[in-house]
């Protein structure tokens, strides 16, 4: 008789599809049901790539640059000193760092583990994931240079909000003992000592930074145009399917309400903050509120995946509870400025 018994064999796991794989299914559905609107769907984003494409070039040139140079090393210099100027020193560098956030991972891990106030920290949490060169830039050529420098003020502010905030009730048990038990220190990133040694500002002398700018601007290329493809198919799509008249009708307008909602959509809808730029501007153009954007881009940017999964891989659930209340407390916040200024 044959040995029917076998060794149960690991379940393979299916391969994400990933930005690129999305925008040729999204493709395909439209070539399936709606063929005509397939050519107006290219043309739209590719003429939306190449409106952007000078904005993508100077990013990519900036983060390769600092990169190389190694200028992430000045971050450091923010957690030293008096509270409140470690603070403030925080949330600017955390709303100006073209640094994602896994990269940040090993650095707040290892200076929460040696005693860092985590005021400063979290005001730099809270500011990272919002603002960077490479955002900035995309952001301005998309939707304007004064709703780009609105949500860096924004930023910046949010992380004041929650460095102060967590300094005030330091004292309190939510933020007694904050880390969890081993938090992890490596970063997707794959840096082992982050943030050491000074910056070379003339990197191009040695070979091995030349070699690191290469790869960041390749990285950071592709990057870029994966997701703003995705995006604008996405927008496309938004702009021909979705009725002017619900979104209008559920984000515009003035008042609390439209503000409020965008923070709370802003969380599942957020893809990241370079594909929530055209989402963001197609929801205008059918009707959302100034104020709202601001929220939904805000809310977003703090509650997507990879800074959420930064603050939760490291402290206990009550402090990135309140992680999340700073969030929302400072996307309403920067949402009723913007609708008053707007």
């Amino acid at each position: 008789m044959a040995d029917t018994t076998q060794s149960a064999q690991p379940a393979r796991k299916l391969p994400r599809p990933g930005a690129w794989g999305a925008a040729a299914l999204l493709l395909l559905l439209i070539a399936v049901f709606d063929m005509e609107e397939l050519s107006p769907t290219l043309v739209f984003a590719a003429t939306a790539l190449l409106h952007t494409a000078p904005f993508i070039l100077f990013a990519v040139g900036a983060v390769a640059y600092l990169k190389a140079s190694g200028a992430e090393t000045l971050l450091a210099q923010a957690f030293a000193g008096n509270p409140a100027r470690m603070i403030v020193m925080a949330a600017l560098l955390g709303g100006l760092s073209p640094f994602c956030s896994c990269e940040v991972i090993p650095f707040i891990a290892a200076l929460l583990a040696v005693g860092a106030p985590l005021a400063a920290v979290m005001a730099f949490w809270l500011a990272s994931p919002l603002m960077d060169p490479a955002m900035f830039a995309i952001t301005s050529g998309t939707l304007g240079w004064d709703f780009a420098i609105a949500k860096t003020l924004s930023a910046v502010g949010l992380g004041l909000l929650g460095g102060f905030g967590t300094l005030l009730f330091a004292n309190t048990p939510v933020f007694a003992d904050p880390l969890r038990a081993r938090p992890a220190v490596g970063g997707c990133c794959g840096s082992k000592k982050p943030f050491s040694g000074h910056p070379v500002w003339r990197f191009w002398q040695e070979k091995p930074r030349r070699q690191t700018l290469r790869n960041t601007a390749f990285e950071n290329g592709l990057f870029l145009l994966k997701w703003l493809t995705l995006a604008y198919i996405i927008e496309a799509m938004m702009l021909t399917y979705v009725p002017a008249e619900l979104i209008a009708g559920l984000l515009g307008g003035t008042g609390l309400k439209p503000i409020f909602l965008g923070a709370l959509v802003g969380a599942p809808a957020y893809l990241n903050g370079y594909a929530a730029v055209p989402l963001v501007d197609a929801l205008l153009a059918q009707g959302m509120a100034p104020g709202a954007a601001m929220s939904f881009v805000i809310a977003g940017g703090v509650s997507s995946i990879p800074a959420a999964i930064a603050v939760w891989a490291l402290v206990k659930p009550r402090v990135f509870a309140a992680y999340l209340s700073y969030a929302l407390v400072g996307a309403l916040l920067a949402g009723l400025a913007w609708q008053a200024i707007a």
